[in-house]
């Protein structure tokens, strides 16, 4: 039986392709899960779809009257899926609950250090022949303090990279991560960590508790001159809050991989067509601020787990079996 998968890169597709092929069919399409797509599912059992599928209500009513019983998510977050009309209509979902850490962890710092020291502005110049410095001054970050939003795996990882700068280390979650107090790091509230960090990370989940955790008030709170990095999910940051903090010249570089509406715009290209989100327009004229297109994760080490564990839960479903990663379990 054929499974349809939505959303799939090119330099993933034949990642998807090997590791299927060993035990089911698999056609992978380019085109991301949404009302309009969800038709062509009709016949598939298992659906397996990326990070930005809509898996509202509407769709998951398409995807059940089509005969689809599985939606296997090649992803940690769900934050798009509506989990209560799955268990209604009585359709397995699963995720990817956990891959490499160290993926989003090391981009993440390629972030910070691309912003702290002016890389992409100073790479556009000396495509030009333009080598001066004017307008490239960054600083040390080491003996800086860096402030973790959420330390779990990946916070964790990126705290490790920040204790081998040298930095003094903040930390904020619900619970203590023992290896992170291990490495030196000091857990304080929320605002103190805004307050005091030097350049602040966000590794939270997006859940409505955590939804424009960074708001107005604290992106107020912060420093002029932090850096500021979002590589978990857009909603995280009140991104019209964060324009206007940077009209008013604040902060000394921001990295975002994620953006709060980037479905239907990340992954796919518009570079023909007219822009028509007038905040994310206006966010990257910015100097000091860099957008990459969700690509954290995207790594063959990290796409191979993903991959890997997204074939075991296809697996797990269809002999009955349970794992950590089911959010609806099979009825």
């Amino acid at each position: 039986m054929e499974i349809l998968a939505f959303g799939v890169q090119a330099d993933e597709k034949p990642l998807i392709e090997r590791a299927f092929g060993i035990h089911e069919d698999v056609r992978c399409l380019d085109v991301f899960l949404n009302a309009d797509t969800a038709p062509i599912a009709a016949g598939h059992e298992i659906v397996s779809t990326s990070v930005n599928a809509d898996l509202g209500a509407d769709v998951l009513e398409i995807l059940a009257a089509g005969g689809t019983r599985m939606v296997a998510q090649r992803s940690t977050g769900f934050n798009n899926v509506d989990l209560d009309t799955a268990e209604r209509l009585g359709m397995t979902v699963a995720r990817v609950s956990s891959y490499s850490p160290y993926s989003v962890a090391e981009f993440a710092w390629t972030l910070a250090m691309a912003v702290n020291r002016r890389i992409v502005r100073a790479s556009i110049r000396t495509r030009d022949f333009d080598f001066r410095l004017d307008g490239l001054m960054g600083r040390d970050l080491h003996g800086r303090t860096a402030g973790v939003l959420g330390t779990g795996k990946i916070g964790e990882a990126f705290a490790r990279i920040a204790h081998g700068f040298g930095m003094r280390l903040l930390g904020w979650d619900v619970a203590e991560n023992p290896a992170c107090a291990e490495l030196g790091m000091r857990y304080v509230p929320k605002d103190e960590l805004l307050a005091r960090s030097d350049l602040i990370t966000l590794h939270v989940p997006l859940m409505p508790e955590t939804r424009h955790l960074i708001d107005a008030a604290a992106l107020k709170a912060m420093r002029d001159d932090a850096l500021l990095i979002n590589s978990s999910r857009g909603g995280l940051i009140d991104t019209a809050a964060l324009v206007g903090e940077l009209r008013a010249g604040r902060f000394a570089g921001v990295g975002l991989d994620v953006y709060e509406a980037e479905a239907g715009l990340f992954f796919l290209d518009k570079s023909l067509e007219a822009v028509e989100d007038d905040t994310l327009a206006r966010l990257v004229t910015f100097p000091n601020v860099l957008v990459t297109s969700h690509q954290a994760y995207y790594t063959e080490d990290a796409v191979g787990q993903i991959v890997d564990a997204t074939v075991r839960n296809v697996l797990d479903y269809r002999e009955g079996r349970r794992s950590e990663n089911v959010l609806v379990p099979r009825s």
